[in-house]
């Protein structure tokens, strides 16, 4: 390994445990030392670092469980019943892709089609918890997997969301024979476990990156401890909330409205699994509030924190606010602080102050167009835990505060949003101190009107020499870069020519501009982890950086329905060079630390192998919040909750941005809750929960960080594909929020979606013309599709701000696309240097 490989890998074994969350325990870990462990489970020597599709990484290598563990200097007594199930896996995966391969040829369609972005579930076994002669262990671990990824939804299955019967019975029998039990789960999202109410040590190992096997022998051993809490509810399948749907290929009503996640468990008085929020240490802690006070719009509360226990440890304390119901309903509460402690010794007392505020509370009241709070009196609780919380304070404001009025549209649902019928109401004490709050230090600017706004810097001179461009330049500009008929590598995210690997480029067609390098994320920077160099220039070596299933199910009828060209001839390189990168922790799992300071960390991580490998946009935070745990992308994003997303997406970006000409793209705004038919998928959604909850996170990662990108998401928001909403981009993300960066579709590709759907895939032209000013991959059907918008335009028949032709088509002007060209070239002067 390479200096920086191995910095990078020992900062993210330092950093990990702050990501796991203790469930439960009985006292009986951190082990005293390493000896004889008996350890099973499908993440014992399959550990997953993270999930599949764009979010998957490239790493030198990956510390398994078993790895760590060994070089721990523990003793694994159990080879033979890891070697068992690894013939297990095997048979199931063959069955896995035989399958597929049978439903392809039932419904006459290429097995890719089916099979692209499939996840096996863990199949049944029948293995004996044996272990090796003459070893007697006291303690055993059982690591219990899950993988989900990009392009597939989860499953309320067994093997999946649900344990398996062999994993139940296996699990408890384990907790009955040791004397010390550890289930471990190596998950990238929720799991029901709701059988295994008897089991006392648990660990949500989540998914590390490429040190995982090593972070957690370090909290085994407590060499360090996990001090992570929840950034989602866990409870049992059955008692979700299933109120919206999910999963319908054409149009997904989001009627549950503002009450996702704990919003929903709370306001109707259901007990989960484990609650948001939550998360024990191998310590106890005493938390108790000193004061609160009120400035402006700010409320302080100080905290002291003690160490009550026998071990070091780090205690995360929450605000939950309890807003009072007027004429909107509202939660029972919603988290509006946070702050993390430092490592606090045994007795030691530390003491934080964490701000709220107020206008965070605000909500969007669809009469008057404007966030609002309103008259009454605010709660304030403090505790470890959304369900572990005590009131410290009341907010009053004397009358009905508008925040900001706002003019984005992005439609009608078609339906009211649900609301509970008996909510549960939270006694206010009398006893506790009030501050009252001035209506007139709620107010905020409602963002500036199109023409009271400057250029953003260097917009000019970008402007300039976009009017000096031919029409094809133009388009070029704002296309990414591709070479005609060879478009391959956007199926899967690899369609850069200059770093190999990398997901794509702008265009290198106009002479003195350079290109824009993007890298997918966001657990590190997915690239080739090897390619070849020859006399002209640097080329892929083949499949070396593609899914193993996705190479499985790839055929010559696959690569004609994706549109993917032949294989080219073959080059022999004059050299091999490598470009490995880190696997740091997925999403999900920095969210759970709670702590912005680790997360920014991270992120510095990222830039620093950004700069090493020539990338200059990474494709990441991804930050969609968890509204089903049936979303195949969860461990990718951050949370159920905006606030916790926003400030830990702000903090990547912060750490990113660090280092000089590097930026992040936050995606996928917004809405981008499920996989299936996702090119082609119509969320319907009330305008009070676009922006109360799917939207505020990315308005406070723009607020916050300013990050150089933001990436559409491929579905539609009420019958508009968000990369052709001129309310949401030029509205909404620039005009309300003052975003002056770049705006990029996903990766829109012809052969990845059908010509049957209800709703059509997103276009060159209408994406350009609403504000979504580069549109990935690109190709030639895209350009083609610009160049009919512009003829369109130029049409003497059109009449004045006309924006269809008679045949439906998108009518664009030459202006038009010189504005949109702009924007792409200064963010490339930005980044990349003028060349000039």
């Amino acid at each position: 390994m390479e200096t920086y490989e191995i910095d990078h890998l020992n900062a993210v074994r330092a950093l990990a445990p702050e990501c796991m969350v203790l469930l439960r325990s009985d006292g009986a870990f951190p082990l005293a030392e390493p000896g004889e462990i008996a350890l099973f489970g499908s993440g014992a020597r399959g550990t997953i670092k993270g999930g599949t599709g764009s979010g998957d990484v490239n790493s030198r290598h990956v510390t398994t469980i078993e790895e760590g563990l060994e070089s721990a200097g523990f003793t694994i007594v159990t080879r033979p019943w890891l070697e068992a199930y690894d013939r297990v896996r095997a048979q199931a995966h063959q069955d896995f892709i035989s399958d597929i391969r049978a439903e392809a040829a039932e419904r006459g369609v290429p097995a890719i089609m089916i099979g692209m972005g499939s996840v096996m579930a863990e199949p049944e076994y029948t293995i004996p918890l044996d272990i090796e002669t003459d070893s007697d262990p006291r303690t055993a671990v059982y690591v219990l997997a899950r993988t989900s990824g990009e392009g597939s939804d989860r499953t309320p299955e067994a093997g999946d969301l649900r344990l398996t019967d062999t994993e139940i019975r296996d699990i408890r029998c384990l907790n009955e024979c040791f004397e010390t039990f550890l289930l471990v789960l190596n998950v990238g999202g929720v799991v029901d476990l709701s059988p295994l109410d008897d089991i006392t040590n648990i660990l949500l190992l989540s998914q590390l990156g490429a040190a995982i096997g090593n972070a957690f022998a370090d909290v085994l051993l407590g060499g360090a401890y996990p001090s992570g809490k929840l950034a989602t509810t866990w409870a049992a399948w059955d008692e979700c909330d299933q109120i919206g749907d999910f999963g319908d290929p054409d149009d997904t009503h989001y009627r549950e409205g503002v009450y996702v996640g704990y919003r929903f468990y709370d306001s109707v008085g259901k007990e989960p699994l484990f609650p948001f929020g939550f998360g024990l240490g191998y310590t106890t802690f005493d938390v108790e509030t000193r004061r609160a006070s009120l400035d402006g719009a700010r409320v302080s509360i100080g905290v002291d924190v003690t160490n009550t226990g026998e071990h070091p440890g780090k205690e995360t304390v929450q605000v939950y606010a309890s807003v009072p119901a007027g004429r909107l309903d509202q939660p029972l509460q919603a988290l509006a602080g946070l702050a993390k402690t430092d490592e606090i010794t045994p007795g030691a007392t530390v003491h934080i102050t964490i701000d709220i505020d107020l206008t965070d509370l605000a909500s969007y009241d669809e009469a008057t167009r404007a966030t609002v709070l309103e008259a009454g009196r605010y709660l304030l609780r403090v505790g470890t835990s959304s369900r572990h919380l005590s009131p410290v304070a009341v907010v009053e404001l004397a009358q009905d505060a508008t925040v900001r009025l706002l003019t984005g549209d992005l439609g009608d649902p078609g339906f009211t949003d649900w609301r509970p019928e008996a909510p549960v109401v939270l006694d206010i004490p009398a006893d506790l101190p009030v501050l009252v709050v001035d209506p007139a230090h709620l107010r905020r600017p409602d963002g500036a009107a199109p023409d009271e706004r400057t250029a953003p810097e260097g917009f000019s001179e970008a402007l300039a020499l976009a009017r000096d461009l031919s029409d094809d330049d133009l388009m070029h500009a704002v296309l990414g870069d591709y070479l005609s008929g060879e478009e391959s590598g956007s199926i899967v995210g690899a369609a850069s020519t200059t770093v190999i690997g990398a997901a794509g480029q702008t265009t290198t067609r106009i002479p003195g501009l350079p290109s824009l390098i993007m890298a997918d994320g966001p657990a590190g920077l997915r690239l080739a982890p090897t390619y070849g160099v020859d006399a002209e220039g640097p080329f892929s070596l083949g499949d070396s950086s593609l899914p193993a299933t996705f190479l499985e199910l790839m055929d010559d009828a696959g690569r004609e329905a994706l549109g993917i060209a032949d294989e080219p001839e073959p080059r022999e390189p004059a050299e091999i060079r490598e470009q490995y990168t880190t696997a740091i922790p997925i999403g999900t799992a920095l969210a759970q630390s709670w702590n912005p300071g680790l997360a920014q960390r991270f992120g510095d991580v990222v830039g620093a192998e950004m700069e090493r490998f020539g990338v200059d946009l990474w494709l990441a935070p991804a930050f969609n919040l968890h509204r089903s745990v049936l979303c195949g992308r969860n461990f990718e994003y951050l949370s159920e909750d905006p606030l916790l997303a926003g400030h830990i997406a702000a903090a990547i970006t912060r750490g990113v941005q660090s280092h000089p000409g590097r930026g992040v793209t936050i995606k996928h705004l917004a809405c981008n809750n499920q996989e299936i038919n996702r090119l082609n998928s119509n969320s319907r959604v009330s305008p009070r929960a676009l922006r109360d909850l799917y939207l505020r996170a990315f308005e406070t990662c723009v607020r916050r960080a300013r990050p150089a990108a933001v990436m559409t998401s491929y579905n539609l928001i009420n019958g508009v594909h968000t990369s052709e909403s001129t309310d949401l981009l030029e509205v909404i993300l620039r005009q309300e929020w003052g975003f002056d960066g770049l705006v990029m579709t996903d990766w829109v590709v012809a052969g990845m979606t059908h010509s049957d759907m209800k709703h059509p895939r997103a276009t060159a032209a209408a994406s350009v013309k609403a504000g979504n000013e580069l549109f990935m991959p690109g190709g030639e059907s895209d350009r083609e599709d610009l160049l009919a918008a512009l003829r369109r335009g130029r049409d003497a028949r059109l009449s004045d701000g006309q924006t269809e032709s008679d045949d439906g088509g998108v009518s664009l002007t030459r202006t038009e696309l010189e504005k949109q060209a702009a924007r792409v070239i200064r963010m490339i002067w930005r980044l990349a240097g003028s060349g000039r």
